[in-house]
């Protein structure tokens, strides 16, 4: 059920066994090879989740923490989450990092026994074929191919705030899924320089989609789980043509963080007292589902580039080098912390002439959760970040802005800016976010202003992404620092760990180390809402090694 990041993989390795019959639903459009949109193929990273076509409507998130006693009167901001064929790995930013061998080791810790360095590698090397890097890490002949780009090849901005990095004493490490030390890199992606390297296309092939006992259906909405007592025996599916049930020996729930736990909790899988509330027959009471959602907190510093600086028409992707970075910080482990500049903040003529440095919580503590608003499967999860909950994650933020603060004052950073801000979006810059001709309109006319006029220029910088206090306010007021952060603090798309493996008297968790769901028979998740913890990585690869690691596991019998 869901045919994304881990999906995609679960469909193709199972079917390779002839006497399994694989269904595979999405509840998006399926786009066979040849036939995908050029907006999910792009490599700009922020073209296809801005297009409607491709993504849940209606879902919105809290992120900041909790007020406690006080209202709640915390903004919801858009959040997009693939319904397309691929899921998320076809509409994100196509990093590819594997995270830390800390991460997994701290899995296999929880309770997720075999998820350790040494049980995950086979499966990363696996899925992959690295176009830059040989060696034992590494893998030659898996559906995804990696590449990097050269430090030659990297825009104004971009090498700006890659020089203020390495004057600040790190090097460059080059190939952040092999060396774990501190240090720069350019930042290796599932694309070639024209293509999207989706799970969908690489796992789907013309050849896969052939097989006899595998099928793809795209459109039907899984509503619910199909039980017959505490066995699962299938799913029930709504289409334009009505609801049907489909009967299956095992059922995989693989919809990703936000919707797995959601489908888990409609079908009678969760906490007892929330279903009941909702009027939901309890299966299994797992008080785990949709607790303990986890992303990557982080602030972003705004910069209006110079014209040198900026994109190049010769370049479609605007991501290009990162740091990782340790904060130091007592029970933190290494490696906590993570620096990337974009060279192109949004799709639109304005977002060309912004660059963004971003700044993020790598190794995350704060919790949060998604909480049902109906038993009806139209009805949006209620998604509460929590972000910045835990004081280890403020106290990081705080020390990140001043790394920031810091980065931005370079000579090699400001020779490519005309300004730094920073930043916190407005409801219209949300809006002007999302795909449209009329969007494409404003923003061309407010470009042109922002280049003749650095008045206009400030004037719109400050409505649409910068209503906020100066960097040497938030440097020199750790007070209006947090406060901003609290406001300001925005997630990377990478929720995860909403039906998270545990030990089996662990209260709060969800599935085994084999990825069954404690309490039921014939049911297994296998998505980002299993990890234990979120690593200090980008979801897309650890959550495709997911896929192939359950695969491997349901094949094997286990």
């Amino acid at each position: 059920v869901g045919g994304g990041a881990a999906g995609c993989p679960l469909a193709a390795r199972l079917s390779e066994r002839a006497s399994v019959r694989v269904l595979l639903i999405e509840a998006g459009t399926d786009y066979p090879p040849g036939q995908e949109p050029p907006e999910i193929l792009d490599i700009f990273a922020a073209t296809a989740y801005a297009d409607a076509r491709f993504v849940w409507s209606g879902l919105k998130a809290a992120y900041g923490p909790k007020p406690g006693n006080e209202p709640d009167r915390r903004r919801r901001v858009r959040y997009p989450a693939g319904r397309v064929i691929g899921g998320g790995s076809s509409i994100n930013g196509m990093a590819s990092n594997r995270g830390l061998p800390s991460d997994y080791d701290a899995w296999a810790a929880a309770g997720a026994t075999g998820w350790d360095w040494s049980g995950v590698l086979p499966f990363f090397k696996k899925l992959e074929t690295d176009s830059d890097f040989d060696g034992p890490l590494h893998g030659k002949d898996g559906p995804i191919r990696l590449q990097r780009y050269a430090s030659e090849r990297w825009p104004g901005f971009t090498r700006g705030v890659m020089k203020a990095v390495e004057d600040s004493g790190w090097h460059n490490i080059a190939d952040q899924n092999a060396r774990f030390e501190d240090g720069f890199f350019p930042v290796a992606y599932c694309h070639t320089d024209t293509m999207r390297m989706g799970a969908a296309w690489r796992y789907l092939t013309a050849e896969v989609r052939r097989r006899p006992n595998l099928k793809v259906l795209g459109g039907p909405r899984v509503d619910r789980l199909v039980f017959d007592g505490l066995r699962c025996t299938g799913v029930r599916v709504r289409s334009p043509d009505g609801e049907r049930d489909i009967s299956a020996r095992e059922v995989i729930v693989s919809s990703g963080a936000l919707h797995s736990p959601m489908l888990l909790m409609r079908s009678g899988i969760g906490a007892a007292h929330e279903l009941r509330a909702h009027g939901i027959a309890v299966v299994a009471d797992r008080r785990g589902v949709g607790k303990r959602l986890m992303e990557h907190p982080g602030v972003n510093f705004g910069c209006f580039l110079k014209r040198p600086a900026r994109l190049p028409a010769a370049l479609r992707r605007q991501m290009f080098a990162g740091l990782r970075w340790s904060s130091g910080l007592e029970g933190c482990p290494p490696g906590d912390m993570y620096v990337i500049p974009t060279n192109k903040a949004q799709w639109h003529a304005i977002g060309h002439r912004l660059g963004i440095i971003m700044m993020w919580v790598n190794r995350s503590f704060s919790t949060g959760e998604i909480r049902l608003t109906g038993s009806d499967a139209g009805a949006p999860p209620d998604i509460d970040f929590n972000m910045c909950s835990d004081e280890r994650d403020m106290v990081r933020l705080v020390k990140g802005v001043k790394l920031l603060a810091k980065l931005q004052a370079h000579p090699a950073v400001q020779d490519n800016v005309e300004e730094v801000f920073p930043i916190s979006f407005s409801a219209y810059a949300q809006k002007l976010a999302m795909y449209s001709r009329w969007n494409a309109l404003q923003t061309f006319a407010g470009a042109q202003a922002m280049d003749a006029s650095s008045a206009v220029r400030r004037a719109i910088i400050r409505a649409m992404i910068a209503d906020a206090p100066s960097v040497d306010d938030l440097v020199n007021d750790e007070e209006t620092c947090r406060a901003w952060i609290r406001s300001a603090v925005l997630g990377h798309y990478h929720a995860s760990c909403t039906c998270r493996m545990g030990r089996s008297d662990d209260p709060l968790a969800v599935t085994d180390a084999s990825a069954r769901v404690y309490g039921v028979v014939g049911l297994r998740v296998a998505d980002a809402s299993i990890m234990p913890s979120v690593p200090c990585a980008n979801t897309n690869l650890p959550t495709i090694m997911i896929g192939e690691k359950v695969a491997a596991t349901v094949l094997n019998g286990s």
